[in-house]
């Protein structure tokens, strides 16, 4: 269904548009007119999301709301846009975590104001493309745009460390998207000369052939998932990262490898899909109890969040290929809960932070006794952190848990340990950093979060427990592509 005004467009480039703007002119204004002018453009940008939402129609397994005109003639590319069920709650998620990172810089950056929050505009524009765009070559250069932003946002304005995390963030996340640029190649070559990704999936290729592509596109997703063993940019990232750097990574940026499996690695590489779904669900359980393992022993909260995210992501992983409706809409559920737990507790972390300065467990205690406003809203993100009932967290896990045990019964147990260890590392910090006595005299100059921190928390709780409680919505808009995907998936071909 082709969109009668192109909404998507104008998600895209409405925040990139402000972002330009203050690049342009943002340095010769005030850091209160900058920041004012980011808060506008970011809200624009999720203006500009709500017909899309409002207009999706839940019946409809292809693409909605779709543009095409032509791009690079020579190379049969196109600006081609679209969303299905796949990728239509991701848009509107970057958008509003987009306003969440707008409202978490707004005191904690004093210098380049105008550079720090076109950077995040920039950025927001460049993710919706990724999750907008069904041109490969399009796609493409949408993922590798938005390391850019990224890259500069933690080696300026993060920690002492950050170019170090930055440089590791950069090469990690390149070295996988090279290999994914010779399967494009490969494809287009396939392909008569198409970057369309939908033909692409009805493309015959051999089994070797789809086994080499498959891994091609593993390298590049794996890592920006990130899996187990390819994942240790990520913390390194999320410490160095300034708080809305953390928010922005991990609740969005982390759902590009998942997606780019339900787009390119699943309908286009069926059968070595399901030669290699072994290794894969083998990899996901390490992230599920090994980093679950490695999360309980972290003394840096920002570290034990960076390794809780993932093991939570693998459960996206695990839900992809055990190939079941209900694994594959529980994974996608993860991913949206993902974005708003992470965010918002590495949110949580920042607002600490800038009072105190530091990041350290040890440091902490007796917080309730202090703020206790921040310490009721930073309890409803650990609960949803440990997958509690009526939090988004249980919907996703929980679907996923079933669909392993309908799959294999000891997956579904080994997965299902989770639940245990995700309680275990996000209770004993939460025990540690907010209950007590006071711990120190630091601690007992604490003031509580402000309206505006209070705002920050407060959309983010509203979107954890709505989801928690009606998630229909949420899998009424998924189900039919899905049913689509898996049915792909499900033949061969095989020339």
């Amino acid at each position: 269904m082709s969109a009668a005004f192109p909404w998507l467009s104008a998600a895209i480039w409405i925040p990139i548009g402000f972002g330009l703007f203050l690049l342009s002119a943002g340095r010769d204004r005030s850091a209160a007119v900058v920041r004012a002018v980011a808060l506008i453009g970011s809200l624009a940008g999720l203006l500009a999301t709500v017909p899309v939402v409002n207009g999706f129609r839940l019946d409809q397994a292809g693409l909605q709301f779709e543009e095409k005109v032509p791009w690079i003639g020579t190379l049969n590319a196109n600006y081609h846009l679209g969303v299905d069920g796949l990728s239509i709650w991701f848009v509107p998620l970057t958008a509003f975590i987009t306003v969440i990172a707008v409202l978490a810089g707004w005191k904690a950056i004093g210098e380049r104001v105008a550079q720090y929050y076109a950077s995040f505009l920039i950025m927001s524009g460049l993710l919706i493309g990724v999750f907008s765009a069904v041109d490969g070559l399009l796609f493409y250069v949408f993922v590798e745009a938005t390391l850019i932003p990224m890259y500069i946002i933690i080696g300026v304005w993060g920690g002492p460390n950050r170019v170090y995390a930055a440089i590791k963030f950069f090469l990690y996340t390149l070295l996988g998207s090279l290999l994914f640029l010779v399967s494009l190649v490969y494809l287009y070559q396939s392909s008569s000369g198409s970057f369309d990704i939908f033909a692409w999936q009805r493309l015959p290729i051999g089994l070797t052939a789809q086994t080499l592509v498959f891994l091609a596109f593993f390298a590049a997703f794996a890592v920006k998932v990130p899996m187990w063993p390819v994942h240790t940019w990520l913390p390194d990232a999320h410490v160095e990262a300034p708080t809305a750097g953390s928010v922005v990574l991990a609740a969005i940026m982390l759902k590009l490898g998942a997606y780019g499996f339900l787009r390119f690695s699943l309908p286009i590489a069926p059968d070595a899909a399901h030669r290699l779904a072994g290794f894969v669900i083998a990899l996901s359980l390490i992230a599920v109890i090994y980093i679950g393992f490695v999360a309980l022993v972290q003394t840096d909260m920002k570290k034990l969040v960076a390794y809780s995210s993932i093991a939570h992501m693998g459960f996206v992983t695990l839900g992809f290929f055990i190939f079941s409706p209900i694994g594959m809409e529980g994974a996608i559920a993860q991913m949206v809960s993902h974005g708003f737990v992470s965010g918002a507790m590495f949110l949580c972390i920042g607002v600490m932070y800038d009072r105190t300065h530091s990041r350290d467990i040890a440091d902490y205690g007796g917080v309730v006794n202090t703020m206790p406003r921040f310490a009721v809203l930073m309890m409803v993100f650990t609960m949803a952190n440990c997958g509690l009932p009526a939090t988004s967290g249980f919907v996703g896990e929980f679907m996923v848990i079933l669909g392993a045990v309908q799959y294999d019964f000891w997956i579904g147990l080994a997965a299902a340990t989770t639940l245990v260890l995700g309680a275990a590392y996000s209770l004993w910090m939460y025990k540690r950093v907010i209950f007590g006595a006071v711990a120190n005299s630091t601690v007992a100059g604490l003031t509580d979060a402000d309206p505006r921190e209070l705002l920050a928390l407060g959309l983010l709780a509203a979107a954890v427990l709505a989801m928690g409680i009606y998630p229909r919505p949420l899998t009424d808009a998924m189900h039919a592509s899905v049913g689509q995907l898996l049915t792909q998936v499900g033949h061969s071909k095989l020339p």
